[in-house]
């Protein structure tokens, strides 16, 4: 290891691991590597001014007053009975310490939030909050501090480095189910061959072409010099297109009749979906009437309540296929 590689790992050690990007880098480390090049030592809030009289001692530079004022740990909470399962405040935590699922509730898991404040801006609706850690406020003597401080970096920077790790993992994967569905294409399947079977609009396009090729031998037909031979022509040609009229509109009523249980079906998500999307408004604004003591409102918040739930209930016992 050279002796820059030795610097920037004294330096990333030092850093307090919240991994929130007040210093202009994406974590701890890229500002370590930054600092090894000569960047400034004092744009860590987090770290405070012990941080900087550090990494003054380690790159020989003298102490000077951090950018931005000292940050005391911190957790985020949020207020979950607000929360619309976005699932952003998860993609944006660099240390994987939020829980949850597309349209569920989230929860922060608290020891292992490094209080980067990096969830907060993403969150369409304002649902989480920032307080004092409190395994920090527990802390009462210096010794208490420095080790609660030692745990969170040791932690962030191991779930950081997991969070990476799996983004770089996710990334190769989709990669290769790119490539795996380009190939697919690009090769023909021998079980269809060579032949798949059209689409409905395809179908339709056949169809409106067929008829303008039948309209026009009607025209032909109406002609009163043709000979008996044409005629007869023009007789054959117009069967054949009847025929061929006939195929397309069974096809055509065999195809909507596959699609008419999936558009059913999507239909009925559709409207579950929108449901529970009117429940969780209700009780967003429900939960903020009670923060107010608004009896009014709370009185209105409710009645959009149960009519939501009522709504919500109907579209789940909406059958998914229509009977015949």
């Amino acid at each position: 290891m050279t002796e820059q590689s030795h610097l920037i790992e004294a330096i990333d050690a030092t850093l307090p691991q919240t991994q929130c990007g007040k210093c202009g880098h994406d974590g701890c480390r890229p500002y370590a590597e930054a600092i090894a090049e000569g960047e400034s030592i004092n744009r860590c809030p987090p770290g405070g001014d012990e941080t900087v009289v550090r990494l003054a001692e380690l790159t020989g530079r003298s102490p000077v007053p951090l950018e931005q004022p000292a940050q005391s740990p911190l957790v985020a909470q949020i207020r979950e009975d607000e929360c619309i399962g976005c699932t952003k405040c998860i993609q944006a935590c660099p240390v994987d310490a939020i829980l949850g699922a597309a349209k569920q509730m989230h929860t922060v898991i608290e020891s292992e939030c490094t209080g980067c404040e990096l969830c907060v801006a993403p969150c369409p609706v304002d649902c989480i909050d920032l307080l004092p850690h409190p395994e920090w406020q527990a802390a009462h003597d210096e010794h208490a501090q420095h080790d609660y401080l030692a745990r969170r970096a040791s932690l962030g920077r191991q779930r950081h480095d997991a969070r990476n790790r799996r983004l770089a993992r996710q990334a190769e994967e989709k990669r290769q189910r790119r490539a795996e569905r380009q190939a697919k294409r690009a090769t023909p399947n021998p079980s269809t061959s060579g032949r798949s079977a059209p689409s409905s609009n395809s179908l339709r396009t056949t169809r409106a072409s067929l008829l303008a090729s039948l309209k026009r031998l009607d025209r032909q037909g109406q002609s009163g010099d043709l000979t008996a031979e044409a005629r007869q022509d023009i007789e054959r040609r117009r069967h054949e297109l009847r025929a061929r009229l006939a195929d397309i509109d069974r096809q055509l009523e065999n195809a909507d009749e596959q699609a008419r249980p999936a558009s059913a079906d999507r239909q009925r998500r559709f409207a579950v979906n929108a449901a529970e999307q009117a429940r969780r408004r209700a009780r967003q604004q429900l939960a903020h009437a009670q923060r107010q003591g608004d009896d009014d409102a709370i009185d209105a918040a409710r009645h959009q309540l149960e009519r939501a739930e009522r709504v919500l209930e109907e579209a789940r016992d909406t059958p998914s296929c229509p009977s015949h």
